[in-house]
Formats: C-alpha cells, sequence, structure tokens
C-alpha cells in the first residue's frame, strides 16, 4: 500500500510524529504547504497531522476539503495537542473538524504533544500570555483552575515534550490491519 504522510508543524510536535510515522510505515513525507491534491491521487493511504489549536486542527482542510478525491483510500488525521488524551475532548475535536460525512471516512486519533513558548510566532505568543494573564487572574480570584489551565500554568516558562514513540503504535496498525 502507498502511503503519504502530510503534517503541518508550528513548533515541531507534529513533524516529530510524521517523521516517526513515515519512518515505520516507509512512506512518503511532506510539508503541506508542499502538497496539492492532485499528489494524493497516487497514494492508497493518506495520513495528515496538524496540531489543535482551541479544537482546531491546524491545516486540517487539504483533507475535509477534498474528502470526495479521497474516497476508497485510508484516510487518517492526527492531531497533537499539549494536554492528555480525554474521550469527551477528543469527541469535541471530531465534531468540530469533521462533518458526519467525513467522520465515515476519516479515522481520527490524537497524540499527545507538548508545549514550547520559544517557538511560537509573535501572535500565538500574544495569545499564549493572554491566556496566561487569564488563567492567573481566575487563580487570584479563588476560582477552581480546571487541570488544562493548571498544565498551562507548569509548562508556560518551561518547554515540555510529551511525545513518545510509543503512541503511533495504534496508528500504525489501523493503517496495515
Amino acid at each position: 500500500m502507498k502511503t503519504v504522510v502530510i503534517y503541518k508543524s508550528k513548533t515541531g510536535f507534529t513533524k516529530k510524529y510524521a517523521e516517526w510515522i513515515s519512518a515505520e510505515l516507509s512512506a512518503d513525507i511532506y510539508c503541506a504547504s508542499r502538497v496539492t491534491t492532485n499528489m494524493l491521487s497516487v497514494y492508497d493511504c493518506v495520513i495528515y497531522g496538524g496540531g489543535l489549536y482551541v479544537v482546531g486542527i491546524n491545516g486540517v482542510k487539504l483533507i475535509t476539503q477534498n474528502v470526495d478525491k479521497l474516497k476508497g483510500k485510508k484516510v487518517i488525521v492526527f492531531a497533537t495537542g499539549m494536554s492528555p488524551a480525554r474521550e469527551e475532548a477528543v469527541s469535541e475535536v471530531i465534531s468540530r473538524n469533521f462533518t458526519l460525512e467525513q467522520q465515515k471516512i476519516i479515522q481520527f486519533f490524537y497524540l499527545r504533544g507538548g508545549f514550547d513558548y520559544r517557538k511560537l510566532n509573535p501572535f500565538d505568543k500574544i495569545l499564549m500570555t493572554l491566556l496566561k494573564v487569564s488563567i492567573k487572574w481566575k487563580k487570584m480570584m479563588k476560582k477552581e483552575l480546571i487541570s488544562d489551565e493548571i498544565g498551562i500554568l507548569e509548562v508556560f516558562d518551561k518547554p515540555a515534550d510529551y511525545t513518545r514513540r510509543a503512541k503511533i503504535n495504534e496508528l500504525v496498525e489501523y493503517v496495515t490491519s
């Protein structure tokens, strides 16, 4: 089965998973900015990876806007994020990024990535700083923080890498089954 791994990565965590998946499956690998929809036609299996930003998968429109051209292929999307995988959060990501029809075609996987403020672009740094300030304000007001908010405060000033090569095993098994 001819397989391609396509990724869009802002801070490197998605790229790391894409490289591991590509190596494991002996698949071609491309940064999403170098992919055209015509390129996808030669592959039996298309794997797309992007980071999560407020439950949106970075660049996933490459897949969702071309899902009709991908029918009959194995189509996999993986997303990386800082938070641990929780069933309700993964369900929200799926429902916000894919229509019910697309969910029948696309198999989704969540792979925990990490956080490195230094690697963010200026706009994302501003957004994350505003988020940090709002969480600290909530804490000062003695309001209870959720686990994701606590996690953001813990890793904001020091890089955190939660990637593990073993996390790709389920995805790889799905492709090879």
